[in-house]
């Protein structure tokens, strides 16, 4: 698949690393422009671009980027994606650590992913947020090995959600489905998922297990 992804950070530097690796056409963006990715690109055979051309013709989209980031993104930023785009926000806010206090999380009680998806003005796939990013390259197994990780996995497009999920089983680790994106929330910082390295039966366990209220530690 052609493959884009906007921020080349921990996860989107492993991603880019991965997908490349599986023979996925990856294009990948950050803040300080392709120049600065040659690295990457020389180690992966991934192209750099500029974050307004990573979505270009990709079927697939990866947005790696801190929250506080979202909105300053470039305006029609999936304009020339492919038809059916998937697009994975694999986000989370941090108000007291990293992004500030943003007003409609905290007031109007809207999850990371719905404000990230209104932003963008495209459906988005929750995905990778509680993953570490170094489990990206060393934990991924073949299907059916006992210890292979599952991933939680929200999103309201259902073709889209098959989409993803079937790109994260390639890259060794299987998926929940986690309801949609107003149930991701159960996936956010500071749940009994977040971050739990585990199967398929204990991640279903521990979403169903989610309390609705937003932790202190990541209230803003």
């Amino acid at each position: 698949m052609k493959i884009g992804i906007i921020g080349a950070g921990n996860i989107g530097g492993n991603l880019t690393r991965r997908l490349t690796a599986l023979g996925h056409d990856v294009s990948v963006a950050n803040s300080r422009g392709p120049e600065t990715l040659k690295d990457l690109a020389q180690e992966t055979g991934a192209t750099p671009v500029r974050a307004e051309e990573a979505a270009r013709d990709a079927q697939v989209v990866v947005v790696t980027v801190p929250l506080k980031a979202v909105p300053d993104l470039p305006a029609g930023l999936l304009d020339g994606a492919a038809e059916g785009v998937a697009v994975i926000d694999t986000g989370n806010y941090y108000p007291q650590q990293r992004d500030g206090r943003i007003a409609a999380i905290e007031d109007e009680g809207l999850t990371e992913s719905r404000w990230t998806e209104r932003h963008l003005g495209h459906p988005v796939i929750k995905a990778f947020n509680g993953t570490y990013a170094q489990d990206i390259l060393d934990r991924g197994r073949p299907a059916g090995d006992p210890e292979r990780m599952a991933l939680p996995v929200a999103g309201d497009d259902e073709d889209a959600k098959r989409t993803v999920r079937d790109l994260i089983g390639e890259l060794g680790f299987d998926t929940v489905d986690a309801g949609g994106i107003d149930d991701s929330w159960r996936q956010q910082p500071g749940t009994p998922v977040y971050a739990l390295r585990a199967g398929t039966e204990a991640v279903r366990k521990a979403l169903a297990e989610a309390p609705p209220e937003r932790p202190a530690d990541f209230r803003g």
